[in-house]
This record gives C-alpha cells, structure tokens and sequence, in this order.
C-alpha cells in the first residue's frame, strides 16, 4: 500500500489511478494523518450478450392475462 500526500495525490492523480487499475491501493494522507484511499473496483461488468438465452426461456402465452381478483386484491394491500 501506498501513502501520498493530499499535494502529490492532485499533482500525479493520472499516475495513481494507474497504480490502481494495476490492483495497488492508494492512501491519501493529510497532514500524516490517512483520510482517504483510492482502491480498485471489485470486478468489472460484464457485456452483455442480446440472445444469450434464447432457447433456454419459455414466456407462457398467457402471462400477461389478469390475475384472480384474491389475488389482485392481496397486492394492493386490500385483503
């Protein structure tokens, strides 16, 4: 882990991040006095893929038909 100044963290700001994406962690100090650290994302997202899972979902042909009234009722909080 390094420790930089608030003054050396704003002057090599471009050059700290690319500590970071290299998986280093960063602490900004101000007076000696750690108060901040600069640390990778955890993961990154992934891209996604249009079609990924065609085949393998089945949307019934009834799924937008209304639900019983009991049951409508009970989500709007009316039972």
């Amino acid at each position: 882990m390094k420790l930089v100044n608030v003054h050396e963290a704003k002057t090599h700001l471009s050059r700290l991040l690319e500590d970071v994406a290299n998986g280093h962690e960063v602490t900004i100090a101000k007076a000696g006095k750690p108060i901040a650290r600069l640390v990778p994302i955890a993961g990154h997202p992934t891209q996604r893929a249009p079609g990924y899972l065609r085949g393998r979902i089945r949307i019934a042909q009834d799924f937008d038909t209304p639900l019983p009234e009991d049951v409508q009722s009970a989500f709007e909080g009316e039972r």
